[in-house]
């Protein structure tokens, strides 16, 4: 807890309690919380209001009781303009009480779920030069957006500035629609940098936030869920993982238990001054770990765009976030064999969430 906007790199603290021995494939959650005059929620505002919900609630899942938060945050900032939000690694359903975890299914809440009965739209933006299997991500991306009710659009290969303008002409496009929009989907498919940069078919950049800003202007998305999937590198780390590890003259008789990611099973929750942390009604996901390489197979295309797809297609009507935790979970026990390197990788998916209702697509 800090004054609004002092909380400075708490990405340490993350990477601190990873260290942990003790800790490791337990869940670490962070509240990262401001105080002052210029906080939305005062610390012991936003902690009674999470014990209040989960209380009421205690067979939800703690996303869903922070996205349930979130909703009552939102509600009460001036003009609807603030929402916290989660960043989350976790690699299954974390329930603080000792109960069963609780089933979306079973609440019939109308305001608990986002209506999508509207128009669908996705855009699909990929480079494919130079990225070998890249193609078989974008094939499997079309199919199931096709598969769910999406409108899509298809660009491959744009540079730099062709991501700008085809994101603008989709915003546009959507605001000049007759009927209710419901929900967009904009997948990025590119080289990146340790800076959030994806780079064109130009080897240009273009600020992935940026992206996000601007389809965050979109007026007929005002209260609608904006999902964003991000399959790009985002530094040059290679992650060994953690755990047991067997020792060479015997791992011929024994198997080694499987590594742990570093940056898996982290939780992550912001709350700071309005207009600091973005907009509410916003999910993105992340190919890899903050400062990490996404891994892409030439043969079959990525490991987190065939995941999604497969867990996706299984349980086409169930909760995103719930959805995202399982492809985390499965990439997460992946062995990835580097391209410049005979040892073995491990991979994370980083979830970020200011929803404010469940996502059933």
């Amino acid at each position: 807890m800090a004054p609004s906007g002092q909380l400075r790199q708490p990405q340490l603290l993350v990477q601190e309690l990873s260290r942990c021995g003790a800790l490791q494939g337990c869940p670490r959650i962070f509240l990262l919380l401001s105080s002052g005059l210029k906080a939305a929620w005062e610390p012991e505002a936003f902690l009674t209001g999470l014990g209040e919900i989960c209380s009421q609630h205690p067979h939800w899942s703690l996303l869903q009781l922070l996205t349930e938060l979130f909703c009552r945050v939102a509600e009460e900032s001036a003009g609807d303009t603030y929402c916290p939000f989660f960043r989350t690694s976790l690699r299954g359903t974390l329930c603080l009480g000792d109960v069963e975890p609780w089933r979306p299914e079973s609440d019939s809440r109308p305001s608990a779920q986002y209506d999508l009965s509207g128009t669908r739209a996705a855009l699909l933006l990929a480079v494919i030069q130079d990225r070998l299997g890249a193609q078989h991500d974008v094939a499997a991306l079309v199919n199931l957006c096709q598969a769910l009710g999406f409108k899509v659009t298809l660009r491959t290969d744009p540079t730099a500035q062709a991501f700008r303008e085809e994101l603008v002409r989709f915003r546009e496009k959507l605001d000049a629609h007759k009927g209710p929009v419901s929900c967009a989907l904009l997948a990025l498919m590119a080289h990146g940098g340790p800076q959030g940069q994806l780079l064109g078919v130009d080897g240009q950049e273009v600020q992935s936030e940026m992206l996000v800003q601007e389809l965050n202007r979109c007026q007929a998305l005002r209260g609608r869920p904006k999902v964003f999937l991000l399959q790009a590198c985002r530094g040059g780390n290679r992650d060994p993982g953690v755990g047991p590890r067997a020792l060479p003259w015997y791992r011929r008789w024994l198997r080694a238990p499987p590594g742990i990611p570093t940056q898996a099973d982290v939780l992550q929750v912001h709350v700071d001054a309005p207009g600091s942390t973005g907009q509410a009604d916003i999910l993105t996901v992340y190919s890899a770990a903050e400062g990490c390489v996404a891994y892409r197979d030439e043969e079959k295309g990525s490991d987190f765009v065939q995941t999604l797809v497969e867990v996706m297609r299984a349980n086409p009507g169930g909760d995103l976030i719930e959805l995202l935790t399982e492809v985390n979970r499965r990439v997460c026990e992946l062995d990835v064999l580097g391209p410049d390197s005979d040892e073995r990788r491990k991979a994370c998916l980083e979830i970020r969430s200011s929803l404010r209702r469940r996502l059933c697509l």
